[in-house]
């Protein structure tokens, strides 16, 4: 299906690995120019040079993404080469640990702005850019928000932050016709979500216990099967979609983990 994303300028943050980079790979395979937003800059250029690689396109903005002026820079920087916005993803976050037991103040409200404050920030500079192109917004998230998970009261909060703030949003932008959706995770094999199993004793068994708990197939979910569905949300193709939380997960989240 053409989606229509040809020429279609769509910031990602955190674009450069997982989830954020299986998004930008196929945005330009759909040729729609994706522009990767992050602090590593190693990983960024490596990203945007194998999307070259393929003759495709993209670009990049540097930005240490919990500095509010440095969000402002990296959305001027896009405009200022491209001259339009017809898309973003806030993508980036962390599930940083921070919990209810061993987190305090500082580490709660740092993970508050790692994993929260930017989806606002990134969207409040690109919003007049949006509202001349008519564009739409997807921001990721995860069902710790719905399910909770233990021990990460910071991301957890934030992602319970980010289902409400797409609904607020989708609200606000309705006289703009800027569709607003949201795409929940479960889980997915991320270069992350390998750093967490690697907090257990034993990270093979746990992934183990946590593939046959996943209804559809028994397997995780593909950053391609994300992807899909974020590229549809940005497309015109889902035109009469926006305040929804589509769950991307195997219906981990909403099916009989006992089946």
């Amino acid at each position: 299906m053409d989606l229509g994303l040809k020429d279609k300028v769509i910031i990602v943050t955190g674009g450069s690995k997982g989830i954020g980079n299986g998004i930008c790979n196929l945005l330009a395979e759909e040729g729609a120019v994706p522009v990767i937003v992050g602090r590593n800059q190693q990983n960024i250029l490596d990203a945007v040079k194998a999307i070259h690689v393929k003759n495709q396109k993209a670009s990049y903005a540097f930005a240490e993404l919990t500095d509010h002026e440095q969000c402002k820079n990296a959305v001027e920087r896009v405009i200022k080469e491209f001259g339009k916005i017809d898309g973003l993803v806030n993508n980036a976050g962390i599930n940083d640990s921070v919990g209810l037991a061993s987190g305090n103040y500082d580490s709660f409200m740092e993970s508050i702005k790692r994993n929260l404050v930017h989806y606002y920030l990134m969207a409040h500079h690109a919003l007049p850019e949006l509202k001349k192109s008519k564009g739409a917004i997807v921001n990721i998230g995860s069902k710790t928000s719905v399910t909770g998970q233990g021990g990460t009261s910071g991301y957890a909060a934030s992602n319970g932050g980010r289902n409400a703030l797409t609904r607020e949003w989708a609200v606000e932008l309705l006289p703009y016709s800027i569709r607003v959706n949201a795409v929940i995770v479960a889980e997915s094999f991320t270069p992350l979500y390998a750093r967490w199993l690697n907090t257990f004793p034993d990270p093979e068994k746990k992934l183990t216990d946590i593939i046959k708990n996943i209804p559809l197939e028994k397997r995780m979910t593909t950053t391609e099967e994300i992807a899909n569905t974020v590229a549809f949300l940005l497309s015109d193709k889902s035109s009469h979609t926006t305040g929804q939380l589509v769950f991307v997960d195997g219906g981990y989240v909403h099916l009989d983990r006992g089946l």
